[in-house]
């Protein structure tokens, strides 16, 4: 049999609509400068899709040190892997920074926070070590699990008790391994908005013997008094073991870091394989998050004005009747009831007929028969954007509620 035949037989239940979905609600292309409005096949659109929480990705600062950077030391330096020959001050500088602003001892760079996540699972946990997660918990930790040769126990999201019952039968198998226990949970749920329970779940320390490693990448940036995340908000900061976040958010970026204790950091920096075989970050990058690191810190009303939109979106969203859950970050989500070619449907009047342009989730990432409608506030939308926005939220549900989106198979775009 040709290994490609099964790929072509079945495309996966995300693929399997690629015909019709591609270039419109899959892989559609966003055009113009990065905000709160930008082009969609040649029309402007309101814009809820873009993770730019403090509406960095424009900042003329950050333009400017971007541009500047470029001009003075191109795309391919450093090069090499940063352990070889890719190393430089402003890489240290830069973790440096970080290390302050986490409120811990130190900080290494990854190329990339999807495969630097899978590659610090790889690096602490060996066969005897055992992993205890949150069934929510992004797809990196999913696939970063795969390559782990050990036990792993899920426990219900944010279900504090379930946790306790998953470490229980943690802690019996490691005294028969040998091996320890990492718990790890995120600081903000992307999908849902909900916050992790790091208070409630650091303080079983005290039962239990573990170490915490939390995904914050949604709350850098956007949680707590300085930015500095949810660990902060909740006031558990320094009882997070260690502490992910990625520039990919906030920092209007890419790439990402891993905050801790030194000795752990430095364990990592000589043994992550994502970051030991892969070329350094290159130096515009670099010096772009450093600028954006101490615009974060320097300009606290960035995230003031990024909580004013989240306030006012939700507020309106519950006042009009919709279910947005449990979040309580600046991730919106909508649910809805409907199926997939409702639910495109209802995607291409807003979009066609309203010009709001949001991302839309449904099965296989969630449950048949719902609709999620992610919406992500940033510090640059006005009052207007989201006055237009629920607007069109309005109108639409009450279609959907009166089955006007009932079609057989998703449009043809």
């Amino acid at each position: 049999m040709d290994i490609f035949e099964k790929l072509l037989k079945n495309m996966g239940p995300i693929g399997e609509h690629s015909d019709r979905a591609h270039g419109y609600f899959a892989f559609p292309k966003l055009e113009g400068e990065i905000g709160p409005r930008m082009n969609f096949r040649g029309k402007e659109k309101i814009v809820w899709s873009l993770n730019n929480y403090l509406g960095l990705a424009n900042h003329p600062e950050v333009r400017a040190t971007d541009a500047q950077a470029a001009a003075d030391y191109g795309l391919a330096a450093p090069m090499g892997a940063r352990m070889m020959s890719g190393n430089t001050n402003f890489h240290e500088q830069l973790e440096k920074e970080l290390s302050d602003y986490m409120g811990k001892e130190d900080t290494t760079l990854l190329n990339y926070g999807y495969q630097g996540f899978m590659s610090a699972i790889d690096a602490i946990c060996n066969r005897r070590d055992i992993i205890v997660y949150d069934a929510e918990a992004h797809a990196c930790l999913i696939d970063g699990l795969r390559l782990h040769q050990g036990h792993r126990y899920v426990f219900k999201h944010n279900d504090i008790a379930d946790l306790e019952k998953q470490l229980v039968r943690a802690t019996e198998l490691a005294k028969t391994s040998g091996g320890g226990i990492l718990v790890i949970t995120e600081g903000v749920f992307g999908m849902a908005g909900d916050q992790g329970k790091l208070k409630e779940i650091a303080a079983l320390k005290g039962k239990f013997e573990f170490r915490l490693l939390v995904d914050d990448a949604h709350g850098f940036g956007t949680m707590g008094k300085t930015g500095a995340g949810t660990g902060e908000e909740q006031g558990v900061q320094d009882q997070i073991d260690l502490l992910f976040n990625t520039f990919a958010k906030s920092g209007a970026s890419i790439g990402a870091f891993i905050s801790g204790d030194k000795a752990i950091i430095n364990y990592l920096r000589y043994n992550m394989r994502s970051q030991i075989f892969a070329k350094s970050v290159p130096l515009p990058i670099v010096i772009g998050h450093l600028k954006r690191v101490q615009l974060m810190r320097k300009h606290p009303e960035m995230k003031a004005k990024l909580w004013e939109n989240v306030t006012k979106l939700q507020n309106g969203l519950r006042a009009r009747g919709f279910n947005i859950g449990h979040t309580n970050s600046p991730v919106t989500p909508i649910y809805l009831q409907g199926d997939i070619p409702e639910a495109t449907a209802m995607c291409l009047d807003l979009r066609e007929n309203y010009n709001i342009f949001c991302s839309i989730v449904v099965y296989p990432v969630i449950p048949k028969g719902q609709i999620i409608y992610r919406l992500i506030p940033t510090a640059a939308h006005g009052d207007e954007d989201i006055e237009l926005t629920l607007k069109a939220f309005s109108e639409t549900k009450e279609k959907l509620d009166k089955k006007m989106y009932e079609v057989a198979e998703i449009p043809m775009v």
